[in-house]
């Protein structure tokens, strides 16, 4: 098997080596392509991923290169972790939503539109280029956000496409800590969009069967998972379920924002720890996952993507959450928007388990959300302003027109470079 990561110079990559070698009689892989424009981190990460393999005794080899033809070519899998502009686009992402009272996010709000629209086209681009290259039932994995919308830009121009996150594996490897069980015996009701999604049950496979444990656990424990998702007590008792943590930024977007105008950004955060990382990869004595990883972010990432891969090169017929096309799955969303959900995954793709009905109140934030998500793909595809002014006013975090505006201009003057039609 020929993998192939677009974004390989990123200092995350190694995560994903660790688990490549760790779980290396779940996917074998016989070649792993890192591709990455930035020849000189390229070179870091390709040199430390290559020690990594060789200390964990992996017979695979890794692959650097900046050229994305000989990358994909012949590959069976190409996972996409991309960012476009950088951390110093994510600190702009961040940061100048805040001039109109929003909150700055890479992934929600007027930030993550940012990222959309600067994303979007390059990630096509490189698809293009696996359609052209790559085997002719390769995979596209994609991990870069905005997850949803990324997504469903490939599978509208036809591509081999599944979306991954790993809000849903961090989720279920919470709850398995927390009932004292292992991962593979808990089952989550995800549902939603990407980074909108909430827990409805937690289903627990035990000598009796399989039970849902979450009343139990909002009873007894609701407290401790309130803490996980920096939510009150009383909104998941309300709620009857757990909200990702990324509904904070709706249900106490005042909070978070009050927290972010006090507090350095998230990318300068990231940069810090990405110097030190890139100094570990310079070591030549260094051949391990190094414990500064797991500051970077992206928790169990490598083992969600190993699942994923295997399952879709062999036919295992499991369950996992992705981000897949909707198919009426949610019936008041279009059947080609993406929802992130259980579904079996085989090697002729994914399938969504039913959904239940979702009540009100989560349904309206859902279909909100979506038709946002609809005109931010639109505008990320076609351009001009006009169409990035009618996405940013139909987001639910910006919605006054004299706001989306502002914002509006101020995500166009500081993504200039990265926006042709802007230029």
């Amino acid at each position: 098997m020929k993998l192939t990561v677009i974004g390989g110079g990123s200092t995350y990559t190694p995560e994903l080596i660790d688990g490549f070698a760790r779980l290396r009689e779940q996917l074998p892989i016989d070649e792993v392509w890192l591709v990455d424009p930035d020849e000189e981190r390229l070179g870091l990460v390709g040199g430390m991923s290559a020690r990594m393999f060789r200390a964990a005794g992996h017979p695979g080899r890794v692959v650097p290169t900046s050229d994305l033809v000989a990358g994909v070519s012949d590959a069976d899998a190409v996972l996409i972790q991309l960012r476009v502009g950088g951390q110093d686009a994510r600190k702009g992402d961040e940061t100048f939503p805040h001039d109109c009272g929003c909150i700055g996010q890479e992934t929600t709000g007027p930030g993550g539109f940012a990222k959309a629209l600067r994303t979007v086209p390059v990630v096509l681009r490189v698809a293009e280029a696996v359609r052209k290259h790559a085997k002719p039932d390769a995979w596209i994995i994609d991990f870069t956000n905005p997850v949803g919308i990324v997504t469903r830009a490939l599978l509208n121009e036809g591509h081999r496409a599944v979306g991954l996150c790993n809000v849903a594996i961090g989720f279920q490897r919470h709850f398995a800590g927390m009932l004292g069980v292992a991962p593979h015996d808990v089952r989550l009701g995800h549902v939603g969009l990407n980074h909108l999604t909430w827990e409805r049950s937690v289903n627990v496979t035990g000598t009796n069967g399989e039970r849902d444990v979450l009343p139990e656990l909002l009873s007894t424990r609701g407290a401790e998972l309130a803490e996980h998702t920096e939510l009150p007590p009383a909104l998941l008792e309300l709620l009857h379920c757990v909200p990702s943590y990324y509904l904070r930024y709706y249900y106490a977007h005042d909070e978070v924002l009050r927290e972010q105008l006090g507090e350095p950004t998230r990318a300068e955060a990231v940069q810090e720890v990405e110097r030190a990382l890139l100094a570990i990869y310079a070591d030549e004595r260094e051949d391990t996952k190094p414990g500064e990883l797991e500051k970077r972010g992206g928790a169990y990432y490598s083992e969600a993507a190993v699942d994923l891969i295997a399952s879709l090169n062999t036919n295992r017929g499991d369950v996992q959450v992705v981000n897949l096309r909707n198919a009426g799955s949610i019936p008041f969303l279009p059947d080609d928007h993406v929802i992130e959900v259980p579904a079996t995954v085989t090697a002729s793709g994914v399938t969504a388990l039913p959904v239940e009905p979702l009540p009100v109140d989560l349904a309206g934030l859902v279909e909100h959300v979506a038709g946002y998500e609809r005109l931010a793909l639109d505008a990320a595809v076609n351009g001009g302003r006009e169409r990035v002014l009618r996405a940013m006013m139909a987001h639910p975090l910006v919605q006054q027109f004299e706001r989306a505006e502002k914002l509006t201009d101020l995500l166009i003057a500081g993504n200039r470079e990265h926006l042709p039609w802007a230029s």
